[in-house]
């Protein structure tokens, strides 16, 4: 278990992990994603673990993926073993009830994770962003598949192509979010959520939640997103991204072709 996650199971049977990076706004790396892939398996595995609640240090909820790690990846020096993967794996999978506190900006990951929660609490200031395209990459999480299912195609798409950020407000109306509240108050709500979801009979928690998503569609289509994200990951237009980035420019996909 990596420092920068943390864990802490309450006696009521809510286990609180926390992202804990906020010097580098809680961006995820390899060794984080395979911590969080841990913590969902504990509490899947565990009986005494009633729901999974997930919170985040500092004023950001993530940042997201490393990008150095990333553009390392595009260069073809990425890690041996992609915890993501198992972290996202696990979340199509999980059968826990999962609970999320998001304060601050929510990007890329940050956002998709919440499409596998089941109940979500957005501090007021929050923000959502997918900035995939934006990076020259493509949606994960099957976020392709759950986001126009939960918001339809049009919205979908914008948040997709634009990369724009989503209000708090906006997030809920949409149904991305349960609701929202203030910053100061938004762990002691999303805890109490928990403690009430951790109260009800805990073999029909996990029967509906199991009715009410297919784990092998969500399964299937991650997998299909992996395969064009790696693709796109080595392409021209990443490279270029990732350059523009590390040289903080905007980056130029106009000489380019499609590929």
């Amino acid at each position: 278990m990596t420092p920068e996650i943390k864990t802490e199971l309450s006696g009521s049977g809510v286990l609180v992990v926390t992202i804990s990076r906020p010097d580098k706004k809680n961006a995820l790396t390899n060794d984080m994603y395979g911590a969080l892939a841990d913590a969902i398996a504990r509490a899947n595995d565990d009986d005494g673990i009633r729901v999974l609640l997930i919170q985040a240090d500092g004023d950001t909820f993530t940042a997201g993926n490393d990008v150095s790690e990333f553009a390392a990846q595009a260069m073809g020096n990425g890690p041996k073993e992609r915890h993501v993967t198992r972290f996202l794996r696990s979340l199509a999978n999980a059968t826990v009830p999962i609970v999320a506190a998001v304060q601050g900006n929510a990007v890329g990951v940050g956002t998709t994770m919440l499409l596998h929660c089941d109940y979500v609490l957005l501090s007021e200031e929050a923000r959502l962003m997918t900035p995939f395209v934006n990076l020259a990459l493509v949606p994960e999480a099957a976020s392709s598949y759950l986001l126009p299912l939960r918001i339809g195609h049009a919205k979908a798409f914008e948040m997709f192509a634009l990369g724009q950020p989503v209000s708090a407000v906006v997030a809920v109306a949409w149904g991305i979010a349960n609701r929202t509240a203030s910053a100061a108050e938004l762990r002691a709500e999303a805890r109490s959520v928990a403690e009430k979801i951790a109260a009800k009979p805990v073999g029909s928690l996990t029967a509906m939640k199991r009715l009410m998503r297919n784990a092998e569609r969500l399964v299937a289509q991650m997998d299909c997103e992996s395969n064009i994200f790696l693709e796109r990951l080595a392409s021209a237009e990443a490279k270029e991204a990732f350059t523009a980035f590390s040289q903080k420019r905007q980056p130029d996909f106009t000489s380019i072709m499609r590929g």
